[in-house]
């Protein structure tokens, strides 16, 4: 997390349901993350959400993004808004945590039918107790 600058979240992650909920570990990173969030939606929240920028173009989302992680990452929460970023060339790694349930529903990861292959890079890949994190580049 020390590199992460700021979040740029998904909409249906944002408003998702996060297991933690009413405890001290909700929210992004079981409630260890502190710091700029921006959320791209077209649904903003009604009322002001302390930390959280509501966007809703993913080229405002994206720049909003960056100048809050001044010169540290912006990590990406969310299938769909990771799926839009590779799109329009704005994705440089993806960190996955492979952990061993399998999801009967949900969005899929960059799931774009006769889209065109995207090649990856491994960066690492390193076993934790409950999952197996890898860590990948996107190659351009």
């Amino acid at each position: 997390m020390g590199e992460i600058g700021a979040l740029l979240v998904g909409n249906r992650t944002f408003r998702g349901d996060d297991p933690n909920r009413g405890t001290d570990k909700e929210g992004a990173f079981s409630g260890e993350w502190t710091g700029p969030q921006v959320v791209l939606t077209h649904h903003p929240a009604e009322t002001a959400v302390p930390g959280i920028t509501f966007v809703d173009d993913l080229d405002q989302a994206i720049a909003t993004a960056k100048a809050a992680a001044g010169d540290k990452h912006v990590n990406i929460l969310g299938a769909d808004i990771a799926r839009q970023c590779l799109e329009v060339g704005e994705l440089d790694e993806i960190v996955t945590f492979i952990a061993p349930v399998l999801l009967g529903d949900g969005v899929r990861l960059f799931d774009h039918p006769g889209g065109t292959n995207v090649k990856l890079e491994r960066l690492s890949l390193s076993h934790a107790a409950n999952a197996t994190n890898l860590r990948l580049r996107v190659l351009k």
